[in-house]
């Protein structure tokens, strides 16, 4: 049978053994539900946090484009061409001619300024998810010449508007006459209402035909640029600066990681100030290995004499104690690993349970646009948080560890 190290042997026996002083072994039963619970809460946080960062990424990029492609002064001119350079790249999935402009709606008394997006229906669909985020009507219902316009829910219930209702849509470029500049004015009917979900999407956009957007914006047959989808959104950066060389100089190539910036660096910052703050809990629980073994070093200072008069090193006495305070670690670690990733990958049955056990909402509707916690489990995240956790429990040991390997073996057993 192979021998144990005796190093391991005895900071194993200690650990399991039954103390004089209960104080000691209460400390030591805190310290590690202290870790698992901290080690819980950090994969539970992560994984919610990036839940919501790839629900809003969704919910964004089901509206924004992968890649846009624009020119000077926002105006492209022979669009189909600039379309197949783009769609002659593998990684796009589809591309769509967009028209963007500025505009104010009007509708019995009530005025709202709105982005306006001139849009081919059959094309918009390769690149953008708004047919599953109609709420009535449909996007096919924009046909050339009929001058239809589909609105978002929020920018409808502003103008206390519905499907089939008629609104002004009033166009910046201003008509020259004697009286002096007259706006131009055209009236739209209403053919749908979409809801994404984003307030900035929901209260300001509207999407018209193509070319009734290049009718009433005077742009004959140029559009504002070209939107690609790409079947991996993480290589927008990538396929934009491989594009442009194809495009020539004329052209500008922009992708969603620096359109929205600030917003997902925003998010990126806050899910790590979420880590500092809970790697404290950690931290706390794995410093009181630190109380627990100071106290068991002086309660084994007669057994420490006895081991050094045996012949055993410094080292090896550091050794034991290291073993006894990382095994704390280890353990409340691999609970905490086990019972976060549960806990990750349950949440959307355990939230609504405790929400009917307490009678409480915790994201109401009226309120939130994301009203149930998303939840995301990164394997990446776990292996972080149990590797910062083990770090800092061996590093925890090696103070009272090394108290004890000072300890002198003839002041020990002086009163022995």
């Amino acid at each position: 049978m192979t021998k144990l190290p005796y190093e391991l042997f005895i900071g194993l026996r200690y650990t399991r053994a039954k103390r004089r002083n209960h104080f000691i072994s209460f400390i030591s039963l805190t310290s590690m539900l202290g870790i698992a619970l901290g080690v819980a809460a950090l994969i539970t946080v992560l994984s919610v946090m990036n839940g919501f960062q790839s629900e809003l990424r969704t919910r964004i990029l089901g509206v924004a484009a992968h890649v846009e492609i624009s020119g000077p002064g926002d105006m492209l001119s022979d669009w189909q061409d600039v379309a197949k350079v783009a769609a002659a790249d593998p990684r796009v999935a589809g591309t769509a001619p967009y028209v963007n402009a500025q505009g104010m709606l009007t509708y019995d008394g009530a005025v709202r300024g709105a982005i306006i997006r001139g849009i081919l229906p059959e094309r918009e669909e390769q690149v953008a998810d708004f047919a599953s985020h109609m709420k009535s009507g449909s996007l096919t219902a924009l046909k050339p010449g009929e001058f239809g316009i589909v609105l978002g829910a929020e920018l409808a219930r502003a103008l206390a508007v519905i499907v089939g209702d008629k609104v002004t849509l009033i166009a910046p470029q201003g008509e020259v006459t004697p009286a002096g500049i007259v706006p131009r004015l055209k009236q739209f009917r209403v053919v749908g209402i979409f809801e994404i979900g984003m307030f900035e999407y929901d209260s300001g956009l509207a999407l018209i035909d193509l070319q009734d957007a290049q009718t009433l914006y005077r742009m004959q047959d140029k559009v504002s640029g070209v939107r690609l989808k790409l079947h991996d959104l993480f290589q927008a950066p990538q396929v934009a600066a491989d594009l442009l060389p194809r495009l020539g100089a004329d052209a500008y190539v922009t992708d969603w990681t620096r359109s929205h910036v600030n917003f997902f660096r925003a998010v990126q910052m806050e899910k790590n100030v979420m880590f500092i703050i809970l790697l404290l809990i950690v931290a706390v629980a794995a410093f009181n290995i630190v109380s627990t073994l100071v106290m068991a070093v002086t309660d084994k200072q007669p057994d420490i004499a006895i081991l050094r008069t045996l012949g055993a090193a410094p080292s090896g006495i550091m050794a034991v104690f290291i073993v006894q305070g990382a095994l704390i670690g280890v353990i409340g670690t691999l609970i905490g690993v086990g019972g976060g990733v549960l806990l990750a990958l349950n949440i959307h049955v355990v939230v609504p349970f405790i929400e009917r056990l307490f009678h409480v909402h915790f994201l109401s509707k009226d309120v939130y646009y994301i009203s149930e916690l998303p939840s995301q489990l990164e394997w990446r995240d776990v292996v972080t948080i149990a590797a910062v956790s083990l770090v800092l429990s061996l590093l925890a040991t090696l103070y009272p560890s090394w108290r004890a390997s000072r300890v002198n073996p003839a002041e020990a057993l002086r009163y022995e």
